[in-house]
């Protein structure tokens, strides 16, 4: 196999534990040449002491990459890049890309949303992207040091249905070897916008009412919100010819009782504790901007998002 040169960008929760398994099993064979991108005291603590993680897959804790920068002007020659950053940074990030990719790159954004794709593809419409989401438990302890709890993290992700990429065998190989549990599938919508109904519904809800998921699903006014918001993603994904099942909504209510029933959302947590920046735009815009653009009315989660906005006037 050719050497490949893979970089990982955002050390955070996602990208801090993906990141750990694939460098530290390249620290072992030396297969690849891995790059991470990290910034301010992240890039500080990496440089000098590695990336920790913590969590009970791994008993060596600490994984130092071939190479840490701070800025994505100094990568060079990419052949897969992980973006693994918050979504307010994700046009950011593609346009500085913009200057460094080559026809041979393959991006895999790690981030967990309906629109990625088709943002990402607005501002790099040549390059090959992969869709997927993500599953994970895991956060960021301190600066360059991430916590994982629970089930081994899982990636789905599918082929671009725009672009024809170069054989991917690699990658599949790559992850393999990285024991990270993945999913490979010709078309990954169906498991992107299955994720995006429940993320996006239970966001929401518990961000406007300060609570929680086992709030959102036994509080009568609050499981209404939420049903009223699938109901308008499952009309888009419809419109866009995405199958979700007629009992998604059923489905994803019985999944959420999965849970412990005080378990926040991130949206929620982001939100109350008076971060400007939050993943509200991920969530509500992406409804509100494909029912425009598709023609399909999404004023419930219009309302929520015009409500949450106005009850917290530090969000941006």
């Amino acid at each position: 196999m050719n050497r490949k040169h893979i970089v990982i960008i955002g050390l955070g929760g996602v990208g801090g534990y993906f990141g750990f398994k694939i460098n530290q099993t390249n620290e072992i064979n030396k297969e690849h040449e891995i790059s991470f991108i990290a910034r301010d005291k992240t890039y500080n603590q990496v440089k000098e002491n590695g990336l920790t993680l913590l969590s009970s897959e791994h008993k060596n804790t600490v994984t130092h990459p071939d190479a840490i920068y701070e800025h994505i002007s100094e990568i060079e020659n990419p052949d897969l890049i992980l973006i693994c950053v918050k979504e307010y940074d994700l046009e950011r990030v593609c346009k500085q890309l913009f200057n460094i990719i080559t026809d041979k790159t393959v991006l895999l954004p790690m981030m967990n949303g309906a629109d990625i794709y088709d943002r990402i593809r607005a501002i790099l419409p040549q390059t090959v992207v992969l869709p997927s989401c993500v599953y994970v438990a895991s956060h960021i302890e301190e600066k360059g040091i991430v916590n994982h709890k629970g089930k081994p993290g899982k990636l789905i992700f599918g082929k671009d249905s725009e672009h024809k990429s170069e054989n991917l065998d690699w990658i599949l190989k790559l992850l393999e070897t990285s024991k990270i549990d993945f999913e490979f599938k010709e078309n990954a919508l169906t498991a992107i916008w299955s994720k995006f109904i429940f993320i996006a519904s239970f966001g929401l809800v518990s961000a406007n009412h300060n609570s929680s998921i086992g709030a959102v699903c036994t509080d009568v006014s609050q499981k209404e919100e939420a049903t009223k918001i699938m109901l308008e993603i499952k009309a888009i994904a419809d419109k866009k010819s995405i199958f979700l099942a007629d009992d998604i909504i059923q489905k994803t209510f019985e999944k959420a009782g999965t849970f412990p029933p005080k378990t926040p959302t991130s949206l929620q947590l982001d939100v109350h504790s008076g971060k400007n920046k939050t993943e509200l735009e991920l969530f509500a815009a992406a409804i509100i901007n494909y029912g425009i653009a598709l023609d399909i009315s999404t004023l419930f989660t219009e309302s929520i998002y015009s409500r949450i906005k106005a009850n917290h006037k530090n969000l941006l």
